[in-house]
């Protein structure tokens, strides 16, 4: 692994090579932990990109996931789970054979794990609390809402919840399809789904109130709402769109379209209220967006792009004002913005 930094301009704080290609990123607190496809882990300082290999999955990488307090990372892939502890570097991998797509912490001390078609649910130390009935098929996200109370979990046909130490269903929000991602509201108000069929559904959690947004070109796999859980952003065509959830929500409305992107590959808030942006390109381009500016319908334009020669594919913010991209050909790049009020 090597490390360059930079501090002109709109600078490269760090540009870091790691030994693999990184399918995705987690940036918590003064970490950065990357994934990389063949079976590595990375955990990086957020200030100057140095670090090293902390966990091995066998079998591959899909996410990885640092606790709110950076001291846990989970890493999970196709073959199953590891856990990283900070304070002794211990790493634990955990080979169930099942398809594990995902990781979500509540808190420091507890981890809910996909794995194949149920949801177990951890301690930091890898000890199993409980673990969810059988779904229909396998689980392929996981969201925790309620602030930590309440775990979402998405399989074909439903998105169901559970409260925090329930291994059967409190609520189900059934549509019959494949739920490729989640995105819950910091309110609580809304629970989303990306979808295989080109849609998202969205369900509002006090009554169960349902809608459906389709049309989209091809199938949702990435949505994510910004800190006031007022904006949502999503991919499924090569424009981004963005949702208003203000006031009772998006249905009756059009989204804000942005339009730069041929294939969408990463989506990002930047930390806080102000509406910004991050998404990236597999030709190698990073869009910076003021997401929430203009009309209904409007067709906005990025208020400035980053132009690489690798596909990027994970984004993240470490703070408001780095945006860490990893790109295809190894690199992951800390990018320093201007403050949180411009781009």
């Amino acid at each position: 692994m090597s490390t360059t930094t930079s501090d002109t301009g709109l600078s490269t704080a760090w540009d870091v090579t790691v030994d693999d290609a990184p399918v995705a990123l987690s940036a918590q607190g003064d970490l950065v932990a990357v994934a990389g496809a063949a079976d590595t882990a990375w955990v990086l300082d957020a200030a100057t990109g140095t670090g090293a290999e902390v966990l091995h999955l066998p079998g591959g990488l899909l996410r990885v996931a640092l606790a709110p307090g950076a001291q846990h990372l989970a890493a999970t892939g196709p073959t199953g789970h590891g856990l990283w502890r900070r304070d002794d570097g211990r790493a634990i991998t955990i080979e169930t054979g099942a398809w594990s797509s995902t990781a979500a912490w509540a808190g420091d001390e507890r981890v809910a794990v996909a794995s194949g078609r149920r949801t177990l649910v951890l301690d930091a130390d890898g000890n199993q609390l409980w673990a969810t009935e059988p779904a229909a098929s396998t689980v392929t996200d996981v969201a925790w809402m309620r602030n930590g109370r309440r775990l979402a979990v998405a399989a074909y046909g439903a998105v169901r919840c559970h409260e925090r130490h329930t291994r059967k269903a409190v609520a189900t929000y059934p549509y019959i399809g494949s739920h490729l991602a989640l995105a819950i509201a910091s309110t609580g108000r809304w629970i989303c789904s990306g979808n295989q069929d080109a849609s998202i559904h969205i369900w509002r959690t006090r009554d169960g109130e349902e809608l459906t947004m389709s049309g989209y070109p091809e199938k949702v796999s990435r949505l994510t709402f910004d800190d006031t859980g007022t904006w949502l952003a999503a991919d499924g065509a090569p424009d981004v769109t963005v949702w208003d959830f203000s006031g009772k929500g998006p249905a009756g409305t059009a989204p804000r379209s942005l339009r730069e992107h041929e294939t969408i590959t990463a989506l990002a808030w930047r930390p806080g209220s102000a509406g910004h942006l991050a998404s990236g390109d597999d030709d190698g381009t990073i869009a910076l967006w003021h997401a929430t500016s203009g009309l209904p319908q409007s067709r906005l334009r990025p208020a400035r792009t980053l132009q690489t020669d690798s596909p990027v594919t994970a984004l993240g913010w470490s703070g408001p004002d780095l945006l860490i991209a990893a790109h295809h050909d190894g690199r992951v790049r800390a990018h320093r913005l201007p403050s949180r009020a411009r781009l």
